[in-house]
């Protein structure tokens, strides 16, 4: 029986992906055959560390810095990516930046921009340097990391949850052009994930936010990446439009 997960040959790009679930999905992409070109923002350490325990494993990532906000960074991320691995088969935008729960009333204009233009922009560009190049080839698998506050919402988020929900919206709408394609666009959703989004928060957030969720803990970053690979693999060849969202019982639908 085939592996059903298995890579193979593809090629994948993965933004935000030096630590947290970025770099989950792209080590499980690594293990599982494709060839992987990252980026991250002035965070040179970790994509450094994290090159050299792929490569102990002999496996090899290709890592570059890049402001998905911005065009003409996002611009030479992609040229050099494409450089470096020929055609882009996958994309998994995961670049993504907190909202510090700030009142709406004492946000501004410089707060929503910021993250809008990273959580929500970004993806958009990321996206849309690759896309025309899947629909002609006709294959291709965009995964858009959102959030279950797209959903749920939460007060002193509401910048952040109105990205992830424009995320949603965007998978939604563009998988209506891809999938006629073989270009399957979809998201993943997590919950309350164990990363440095989360750790900002005061001890006394974290405790009352595990007591709220079925599961009494909060999730880890492999325990996200898996859907990735589902979504990335001929196994989620049928998703279309979808957002699959592992987030511990925090949101049921």
């Amino acid at each position: 029986m085939s592996n059903v997960f298995d890579l193979s040959g593809r090629k994948a790009v993965i933004t935000g992906a030096s630590r947290g679930i970025g770099a989950a999905i792209a080590q499980l992409f690594l293990e599982h055959g494709a060839e992987v070109a990252i980026c991250h923002v002035a965070d040179h350490q970790n994509a450094e560390a994290f090159q050299n325990r792929v490569r102990s494993r002999g496996l090899e990532l290709h890592a570059s810095e890049c402001d998905v906000s911005d065009p003409a960074a996002v611009n030479r991320f992609c040229t050099w990516a494409q450089e470096r691995l020929g055609q882009v088969d996958i994309v998994v935008n995961s670049a993504g930046v907190g909202g510090g729960d700030r009142p709406f009333a004492k946000t501004d204009d410089q707060d929503w921009d910021r993250i809008i233009g990273i959580n929500l922009r970004g993806t958009m560009l990321v996206t849309h340097a690759f896309f025309a190049g899947m629909l002609e080839r006709q294959y291709g698998r965009v995964i858009n990391v959102a959030s279950q506050l797209a959903y749920k919402g939460a007060p002193g988020l509401a910048h952040y949850c109105a990205a992830k929900a424009g995320v949603v919206g965007f998978t939604r709408a563009l998988a209506y052009e891809g999938a006629p394609h073989n270009v399957m666009v979809n998201a993943i959703a997590p919950g309350p994930v164990d990363t440095d989004l989360l750790r900002n928060h005061s001890a006394q957030w974290l405790e009352a936010k595990k007591a709220q969720l079925p599961v009494g803990r909060f999730g880890q970053v492999d325990e996200i990446a898996p859907t990735a690979l589902l979504l990335a693999s001929s196994a989620g060849a049928f998703y279309a439009g979808q957002t699959l969202s592992p987030n511990g019982g925090d949101v049921m639908l």
